[in-house]
């Protein structure tokens, strides 16, 4: 079994040379995509590639998230790989839970293999507090997905996560930014595939982090990521569970 961990990077100076050192601890093939960093990032990427050989695309402007996942996907097919393990460079994921990930692929029959922060509370999992209106719009869009999707998700925007490369080829998802979660778990339902978690630390290094795109107001973003959703699955509503039918569309236009 041949896995791909891969990193979507933006603008992350301060952590990229740490995160990939404590990465390379646990994993032979890595995979770095810049998305269009305007700071250091591509120069310090240029200096540690020949020491540690990683794999690199590099965007000339800023893609968004949900492109750069599509397009390790895309790279982990192409390349032959079982399975992809996605993480963020921002130190926000702890590349010491790769080997949770590893054991979790050998132990279960599942497609997606999700990192959850909320899976366990407490003890050395919740090391921050989210930011209230983070932690409040997942908790509803989680609610949401469980309920019309039949899964039993504690976390649906944790973008740790193990991926089966040959199932994710499948799939067809078209969202370009942070949106992308919501897209991927109606396609998981429409394709049924199995779906697991595994709890991951709960670190926020950044709250005041922007979403752009006017998506910094939580009553609009919440819109928008609920939006995605009830379009996604109005796509493929006849391969979902009857309770998807109840999604409205009407303030989507």
């Amino acid at each position: 079994m041949r896995t791909l961990v891969a990193i979507p990077v933006y603008n992350e100076a301060e952590h990229v040379q740490s995160v990939l050192e404590r990465v390379r601890q646990h994993a032979p093939d890595i995979l770095i995509l810049d998305d269009g960093s305007s700071d250091a990032t591509p120069q310090i990427l240029n200096d540690l590639r020949p020491q540690m050989g990683f794999d690199l695309i590099r965007h000339e402007s800023n893609a968004g998230y949900g492109r750069a996942i599509r397009e390790i996907f895309n790279r982990a097919y192409r390349d032959g790989y079982d399975w992809v393990i996605t993480m963020d460079c921002d130190d926000q994921h702890e590349p010491e839970r790769i080997p949770d990930f590893l054991e979790a692929i050998e132990k279960n029959d599942l497609d997606i293999i999700s990192g959850s922060r909320y899976l366990r509370e407490g003890d050395r999992w919740a090391k921050d507090l989210p930011p209230g209106d983070r932690r409040a719009i997942n908790a509803t869009l989680t609610r949401e997905i469980n309920q019309r999707l039949g899964f039993a998700l504690t976390d649906s925007f944790c973008g740790f996560k193990a991926h089966r490369v040959s199932a994710m080829h499948e799939l067809d998802i078209s969202d370009d930014g942070y949106a992308f979660p919501m897209q991927l778990w109606v396609q998981a339902a429409a394709h049924n595939l199995r779906v697991g978690e595994i709890p991951v630390e709960l670190i926020y290094n950044d709250p005041n982090r922007t979403f752009g795109g006017g998506l910094d107001d939580p009553e609009t973003r919440l819109r928008h990521y609920r939006c995605v959703l009830y379009r996604a699955m109005d796509r493929v509503i006849d391969r979902l569970p009857s309770s998807a039918r109840a999604a409205q569309l009407a303030d989507c236009n």
